[in-house]
């Protein structure tokens, strides 16, 4: 198991440097605890995966996809992927590169809604006066 970590470890380093335009923008949103406060790690391994994002706190993956996400090997892989993260106790949201470039603050208010509805005792007191931010 250890190398499998070592081995995800450094193909997690890799990828933060390859990030697509789209991952990137999200991060800039996600970074430093700009949303509710949280903190999210990006091209974070679990398993034997590498994720796009996660919060560790409320266990929820976020994954961009774009176009090579339509094949259908691509999906039957997503999709194994998913049930991987949800018997380990995570929640995947997936949103599209286009979604993020067309409509980057619904994406994330989108991504509040699942962490708002994730948080069994809320939040900082701070946060819920947060701009956009649904209460």
């Amino acid at each position: 198991m250890r190398n499998l970590t070592k081995t995800s470890t450094k193909r997690a380093r890799a990828q933060r440097r390859q990030m697509s335009h789209a991952e990137l923008k999200l991060w800039l949103r996600l970074r430093s605890r700009q949303l509710l406060g949280l903190k999210f790690r990006r091209q974070h391994p679990i398993g034997p995966y590498i994720v796009d994002f996660a919060c560790l706190r409320h266990k929820l993956v976020i994954e961009v996809d774009g176009g090579g996400h339509t094949r259908d090997a691509q999906i039957v892989h997503d999709q194994t992927r998913t049930v991987f993260f949800n018997r380990a106790g995570w929640h995947v949201v997936r949103y599209w590169n286009f979604a993020i470039h067309e409509d980057l603050d619904s994406v994330v208010e989108s991504i509040a809604q699942e962490l708002w509805n994730r948080a069994p005792n809320g939040f900082p007191e701070h946060t819920k006066t947060t701009p956009n931010i649904p209460p």
